[in-house]
């Protein structure tokens, strides 16, 4: 779900529909002639939307479409409308952090669908890539923690941002009842807690959120961080984007073992460059409501309907057990969550490495 390349698919059951709708929306936006049939390449992505590269005469561009049912095991279903609520994240952000989003560069609301620029992966490739091969940039951690604090600071308090992104239905749909809700059927010991996380952070409204800060969706381009699928974005927590990361660089560990130090201290390079942006609010309440939501967002990586693909039963069971702990008893910082994943993990001290 993204401007990159992607492994090519075979094209599913509607191929021919999905060309033709796709013909005329690039018509319409003016990337091509009537009557032209440009190469279009189905890439691979994520679960929420489908996404093509299309050669035109202006250079390559990639079209994505938002989908109503999420390809998952679990039904989910989300509005289709999130598609246009992205490209204005997009926009916004670009204003405060040059760079840092792709250039969209036409919409056809009628077909549910954008244009951006497309992203070669041979300057631009995907974080959960280079995490997966135990390539852990601290520098990049942290200019990923600077970027968000920019974005939030720049949104926070603001009416107009708050009017143009009242996506709580979305979001509601697509983040807290699929992670922290349904995660909350699964446990019922913790369902409460998991449920009044769900409910709090839908009160909270403080600045503009992503909604989907995930490694994915992070490209490590030559200027820094490239934020991609905002399809979540919603005025609201911004500690929903910071747990919502930091989660990653946590299960990270157990993906690729060997760079589990590193994970560890690229967690702190973004936890701490973040806090240190931020102005909106008091940096240890923020805080603590990104401590609070982790472990939740972390348990529902197993549990929820979105679980990660690269955890075994044995690590899948390492998860609950800390998760469980840590929402059993919320601690208020992230030194503290991390210091707990350490020890699990038989990590030394991060002061004996130098942190």
């Amino acid at each position: 779900m993204a401007a990159r390349a992607g492994v090519s698919e075979r094209a599913a059951t509607g191929a021919d529909a999905d060309e033709t709708l796709l013909i005329a929306a690039l018509v319409r936006m003016g990337f091509i002639a009537p009557g032209e049939n440009p190469q279009i390449e189905p890439l691979t992505g994520g679960v929420s939307s489908d996404i093509w590269k299309v050669e035109t005469a202006r250079g390559p561009i990639a079209i994505k479409r938002a989908r109503a049912q999420l390809k998952v095991a679990q039904a989910w279903f989300a509005p289709v409308e999130r598609n246009a609520f992205e490209t204005k994240w997009f926009r916004v952000a670009e204003r405060v952090v040059p760079g840092a989003t792709p250039e969209v560069l036409g919409e056809d609301r009628a077909a549910g669908l954008f244009a951006m620029r497309y992203l070669d992966p041979s300057d631009h490739p995907i974080w959960k890539d280079e995490l997966r091969d135990g390539h852990v940039d601290l520098a990049f951690a942290a200019e990923v923690g600077r970027r968000l604090a920019a974005i939030h600071g720049a949104t926070a308090g603001d009416p107009q941002i708050a009017a143009d992104f009242a996506t709580d239905a979305t979001f509601h749909a697509i983040r807290l009842e699929a992670y922290l809700e349904a995660t909350a059927r699964a446990h019922p010991r913790v369902g409460e807690r998991l449920m009044a996380l769900s409910r709090d952070t839908l009160a909270t409204k403080r600045a503009l959120v992503h909604g989907d800060v995930s490694p994915k969706n992070i490209l490590a381009g030559p200027r820094g961080p490239v934020f991609l699928d905002a399809e979540c974005a919603w005025y609201g927590d911004p500690a929903f984007d910071l747990a919502f990361c930091l989660k990653h660089l946590l299960l990270k560990c157990l993906w690729t073992p060997p760079a589990t130090s590193r994970f560890l201290m690229a967690f702190d390079a973004l936890s701490k460059t973040y806090l240190a942006g931020v102005t909106w609010e008091p940096r240890a309440v923020l805080e603590a409501r990104i401590a609070h939501l982790l472990p939740g967002l972390w348990l529902a990586r197993v549990d929820g309907k979105s679980p990660v693909e690269y955890l075994d039963e044995a690590g899948k069971a390492r998860v609950r057990e800390v998760a469980l702990a840590l929402l059993a008893r919320p601690p208020d910082t992230l030194d503290a969550i991390r210091a707990v994943w350490a020890r699990e993990l038989g990590v030394p001290d991060m002061d004996d490495m130098g942190q």
